[in-house]
């Protein structure tokens, strides 16, 4: 913007030392700004871009122009530093020697998102969209499809720009190409569908991790879009980060009522749902689906477990994520067993019911081990390589129980494999996590889609700032 040469000024009216040094402003003549209120000076400067373009951060604050260009400024009232600037002397001679000025509001926190939106070039790059003055704007993206069938928070560039401060990642950076329609996805588009979600910026890290791990080949989304099945990305977050940022891993982990939780499994739906395409009806075929599909995300509760940290177990320490395409939870029932044997024997009997009893090898599964079961592992030291082996062990099935047709059950494996075991899970398809509150000795199954390099195998990353 183009300054007047010479003296140059920028105050509010609520200022008590802006209203102190006004008698010298008018004495030196100085084209002044006000922020807060357009008649005291002769220039307005209520919309605050004058002092945004010029980076004001107190008022008052005096600055000397010359050729359009700044070359002094001095902020607060300092008899001193304002003669110097000005060359004039004897200023403000019944004025207390110095006084600190007040915060611009050009750096209001309330403000300053709408003044980066309007006036500073955000580098945004997503299409703007118009709503007519009538427009609902929730109905309006609902009409649009954008949303998951609940209302989205409406992604305004201020609520972007605001979302993006909880990352140092460059806003164009791509972050994966989303499955199906393999549209180039950048921080920038996840911070839009995040504001939607309902996330709050501290979250966006995780999110953005979620998305790495979700689109890489191995997890295979868009085959997890395209079946039938129930199954949907379930988020499991490890490390200091999940407290910080207030996920819960206790009481009711795996259900509503938690903020992180909620919206970071959400805001992973839409970026598939918006950016990639993956709409259900379209692309994505479930014949049923799951509530998950709506979010589906928790912390694992790492204080007390009997177990390392998942992600850590993976290879990943730290702050990480871990997808898993899930299909829904069943629940585990023991309130008797208090030996690690017996209670082994509880899960592999409703882990052999994954998917279907007779069926092996085809589905993986998490086993969500709540506290109190935790405890009956963690006083007798078995650590999760130990419950995992055990759970392999029992789990090794005589063939000829699952043939087609036994059982009176028509489904089931081909009569070759008569006369061998079996074991219910691929190596590395059962992973156990720890989450739930203190109390209730239930613990649950996250039963997941087609297993290993034909379906979807899990995947964790770590979150990054």
């Amino acid at each position: 913007m183009q300054l007047p040469d010479g003296l140059v000024a920028v105050v509010k009216r609520d200022c008590p030392t802006c209203v102190l040094v006004e008698p010298v402003l008018r004495e030196l003549g100085a084209a002044v700004w006000c922020q807060d209120d357009a008649t005291w000076f002769d220039h307005d400067d209520t919309e605050l871009e004058v002092s945004y373009r010029l980076g004001i951060e107190t008022v008052p604050t005096l600055m000397r122009v010359d050729r359009g260009e700044e070359t002094a400024r001095v902020v607060g009232w300092s008899r001193e530093q304002w003669e110097e600037l000005t060359g004039r002397t004897g200023l403000g001679a019944d004025l207390p020697e110095h006084r600190p000025g007040c915060g611009s509001l050009s750096v209001d926190p309330f403000r300053v998102d709408a003044l980066e939106a309007r006036y500073g070039g955000s580098g945004l790059g997503s299409r703007r969209v118009e709503l007519a003055d009538l427009e609902d704007e929730h109905e309006a993206m609902h009409d649009r499809g954008w949303t998951d069938g609940l209302p989205v928070v409406p992604p305004t560039p201020e609520r972007v720009l605001r979302m993006l401060r909880g990352t140092t990642r460059d806003p164009q950076e791509v972050v994966a190409v989303v499955p199906p329609d393999l549209v180039e996805c950048t921080v920038e588009k996840v911070a839009v569908n995040a504001v939607m979600a309902g996330c709050l910026p501290e979250h966006l890290p995780v999110v953005l991790a979620a998305l790495e791990a979700a689109c890489t080949d191995e997890f295979a989304l868009h085959g997890l879009l395209a079946t039938t099945y129930f199954s949907g990305p379930v988020v499991v977050v490890n490390g200091p980060i999940a407290r910080r940022i207030g996920m819960n891993s206790g009481v009711n982990a795996l259900g509503q009522g938690n903020r992180a939780n909620a919206t970071i499994g959400r805001a992973l739906q839409l970026v598939v749902r918006n950016v990639g395409g993956g709409r259900p009806g379209e692309i994505d075929r479930a014949t049923l689906g799951n509530p998950g599909k709506f979010t589906f995300c928790f912390a694992e509760r790492e204080e007390g477990s009997p177990f390392a940290p998942l992600a850590a177990d993976r290879g990943v320490s730290g702050d990480a994520v871990t997808l898993f395409a899930g299909a829904g939870v069943q629940p585990v029932v023991d309130q008797l067993s208090r030996t690690p044997e017996s209670l082994a024997r509880s899960f592999a009997a409703c882990l052999r019911v994954n998917g279907h009893p007779k069926l092996p090898m085809a589905f993986d599964a998490v086993l969500v081990v709540s506290p109190e079961h935790g405890r009956v592992f963690r006083e007798a030291g078995w650590d999760r390589a130990r419950l995992v082996a055990e759970l392999e062990a029992l789990l090794t099935l005589p063939s000829d129980d699952l043939l087609q047709g036994v059982g009176g059950i028509s489904e089931g494996i081909a009569e070759r494999l008569a006369g061998i075991e079996l074991p219910k899970f691929r190596p590395g398809g059962l992973l156990v996590a720890h989450a739930g509150g203190d109390a209730g000795l239930f613990s649950a199954i996250i039963g997941g889609w087609v297993s290993g390099a034909t379906g979807s195998v899990p995947v964790t990353r770590e979150v990054r700032a």
